[in-house]
């Protein structure tokens, strides 16, 4: 990616869909209540048959587009409240109340989506009637031995590559969450291995001092330099990973869904594993992350807002933004189905 192709860029919110595996919700969540989300703005229905399976449905009836989550689940299939149609996980109609013969017929098929529970997570595939040849992306370190693992969805205002840009970008950090990570006054010189190929872009930040904020202090209190890489993984996925000394160990991965164009769903599993009583550690991650949660949606629903109230984006980048338009570039040819071939890797200098 040259200099001239990171300085300016303007899109549509939304444009950038790419396709693959989402989480829908926590498998929790899902259970034999017919429960509407939405991906993409794209309304769907969840559902646990007789077996406890998991299936996912667009949520209109073929009948007459009555919502299905309005109904119930009879058996292994949903029944639609309006008229009693039934359709079972694959979208087939297999019941149609006083009709005489058979009920199935193509015209009377609901859209199904292939879903898989995996990792505290329900994932749904976003091309409808699919199956797919590739498994939901596998979250690292989760219930690991060791590792605390923390789960929590959040609803981020902005669309995903928005969101995605926000969880990865270094530079904000000293500014929107000063004196947790890093403060504008401790910068100093490193470099910044940034990588792309065909399905992902990463920092790798070397060099790096333990950051000086409260959250760097607790993790690794005797300082020295950590081991960070920041990635976006295609078609969803932001990970952040700091190593800052031999026993301390964080990873957060986020899975990006977009609800719709200006609002995605955040579902974040972090796995720590420092030398400190997970009992203890509970008490201090969760609130401290939902803090700079927090602070993140308010600047992305600031920026949102902005982008809306003047039409559409107009940004100008420098090479410190190492990922923010890698992303955005990432997504566009995914959408596309132009995925590049080969991979690149750029050096680059920064103060942090």
């Amino acid at each position: 990616m040259n200099e001239q192709s990171l300085q300016h860029t303007s899109s549509d919110l939304g444009e950038n869909f790419a396709p693959g595996w989402y989480v829908l919700a926590a498998s929790d969540e899902v259970d034999v209540t017919p429960k509407s989300f939405l991906l993409d703005g794209l309304p769907l229905v969840t559902f646990r048959d007789a077996k406890g399976r998991p299936a996912v449905l667009v949520d209109r009836c073929a009948h007459r587009n009555a919502p299905l989550s309005l109904g119930r689940v009879v058996g292994s299939n949903i029944q639609c409240r309006y008229h009693g149609w039934q359709f079972d996980h694959s979208g087939k109609c297999r019941e149609v109340p006083g009709l005489r013969g058979d009920a199935e017929h193509p015209k009377r098929r609901v859209p199904s989506y292939a879903c898989r529970d995996a990792q505290g997570w329900l994932w749904v595939y976003s091309l409808p009637d699919v199956e797919p040849d590739s498994a939901p992306y596998q979250i690292p370190y989760a219930d690991q031995k060791g590792y605390l693992t923390v789960r929590e969805r959040i609803e981020m205002p902005g669309p995903l590559d928005a969101v995605a840009e926000n969880a990865l970008d270094v530079p904000h950090t000293a500014f929107v969450h000063s004196g947790l990570f890093r403060r504008n006054k401790d910068r100093r010189p490193i470099e910044v291995i940034v990588r792309t190929s065909r399905d992902r872009v990463e920092a790798e930040f070397v060099g790096e001092e333990r950051p000086k904020g409260l959250v760097g202090r607790f993790l690794a209190p005797k300082g020295g330099q950590v081991f960070h890489c920041d990635r976006f993984i295609l078609p969803c996925i932001a990970q952040v990973e700091y190593r800052l000394s031999e026993q301390s160990h964080i990873i957060t991965t986020a899975a990006l869904t977009p609800r719709t164009p200006t609002v995605t769903d955040l579902f974040a599993t972090v796995a720590v594993d420092v030398p400190v009583p997970n009992a203890i550690l509970r008490t201090i991650v969760k609130p401290s992350a939902m803090h700079i949660v927090r602070q993140d949606a308010e600047i992305l629903r600031r920026q949102t807002e902005q982008v809306r109230r003047f039409g559409g984006e107009e940004f100008v980048s420098t090479e410190i933004d190492v990922l923010g338009l890698r992303i955005k570039k990432l997504l566009r040819e995914a959408a596309t189905g132009r995925l590049r071939e080969g991979s690149e890797e750029r050096r680059i200098k920064m103060l942090i």
